[in-house]
């Protein structure tokens, strides 16, 4: 059974800061964790030192166990250097610049070429679909994507006339 906070809809993104509050507030005040960012059931700590890193694990897994009965995803969790990208929200942050995950940039293409198709066999109207369009855009401009922006745009106005 699939576990984690389903982000589709604002009355779940509120959900999760107030449900995930106590997480915040332990991290910050109990363990005294200075660089912390958090987003619905994700979130980063950044450090320099690997092994306060290391040590930072097993009570986190055990608050969330005990207090909030979640579980870090095996997957999920990894300790890297920074010159290796803080990949956080769909976005690695390198240290001179900030990158699309590959992966997001895929979604993005085939979600758009599908909101064109509905587009298209009228399941949405124009408005909809230039929402999405620009809401892409603005994912966009939060990392250094320049060519990936004018190549989406080219791709989108040359789906609409095909």
């Amino acid at each position: 059974m699939k576990k984690g906070i389903p982000i589709g809809n604002l009355t779940s993104q509120i959900f999760a800061n107030i449900y995930m509050n106590v997480f915040d507030q332990f991290i910050k005040h109990d363990l005294k964790v200075k660089y912390y960012a958090r987003y619905t059931d994700d979130f980063i700590i950044v450090s320099e030192d690997k092994n306060y890193l290391e040590k930072l694990l097993l009570p986190i897994q055990l608050f969330l166990k005990e207090k909030l009965k979640l579980e870090l995803h095996p997957s999920k969790v990894s300790i890297r250097k920074y010159h290796q990208g803080i990949d956080f929200l769909g976005y690695v942050a390198l240290p001179h610049h900030i990158a699309l995950r590959t992966k997001t940039k895929k979604r993005m293409m085939w979600k758009l070429k599908n909101k064109m198709t509905d587009y298209k066999n009228k399941k949405i109207n124009e408005a909809t679909l230039l929402a999405t369009f620009q809401s892409y855009l603005g994912i966009l401009s939060h990392a250094n994507a320049y060519k990936l922006s004018q190549e989406i745009q080219n791709k989108f106005w040359f789906w609409l006339n095909e």
